[in-house]
Formats: structure tokens, sequence, C-alpha cells
């Protein structure tokens, strides 16, 4: 919170993929990114469907990234801060058709 706007929420502001998106503090990645109408951020290895938040309490695997260089990050369960660098993941597997 800032001394100029007591009770309001700090802006920060992250990017995926290279294009900005505007978050407060506190929030998860996941949760920035869904409340920018961002349903995905990975596709899956075999065919490249889309994936996004799943089960939203980190049991699952659907929403990993990228999160500044450290990868497998799980978007739901990590808290973004300021400058966060997130990339979208695509691993397609060896042999797999595409």
């Amino acid at each position: 919170m800032t001394p100029e706007s007591p009770g309001a929420p700090d802006p920060l502001t992250i990017t995926l993929d290279g294009e900005p998106v505007a978050g407060t503090a506190g929030q998860t990645v996941a949760g920035i990114l869904l409340a920018a109408r961002r349903r995905s951020w990975r596709t899956t290895s075999v065919d490249g469907a889309p994936r996004g938040v799943f089960c939203g309490i980190g049991v699952c695997f659907d929403c990993l990234v990228t999160v500044n260089g450290d990868r497998d990050v799980r978007a739901c369960l990590r808290r973004a801060a300021d400058g966060d660098v997130v990339e979208s993941q695509h691993d397609p597997l060896p042999g797999a058709a595409s």
C-alpha cells in the first residue's frame, strides 16, 4: 500500500511473452493472467492443446510457466512480483506427432 492511497493495493506489471500485464501486489501469476482475460499460457506436449488454470491449488500441472528463467513454475502458486518475466511453455515429446 502506498501512503498516497491508504487501503489501495500496490500496482505491479509482469510480462507474458513480452506483453505487459497489469496486476496488484499479492496476486498470483495465474490470478493476474485470468484477470486480464488470458485463459491459457501453456500447450500440451502431444497435440498443442491450450492449458491454463485447472485445479488452482497446485495439485495439477496445467498452469506451468517459466518465470524469470525458472521453468515449470505453477502459476497458481507463484505470487507475482513487479517486473516478473513470464513465458509460455510448450515442450513437444520426442517422437510425438506435431
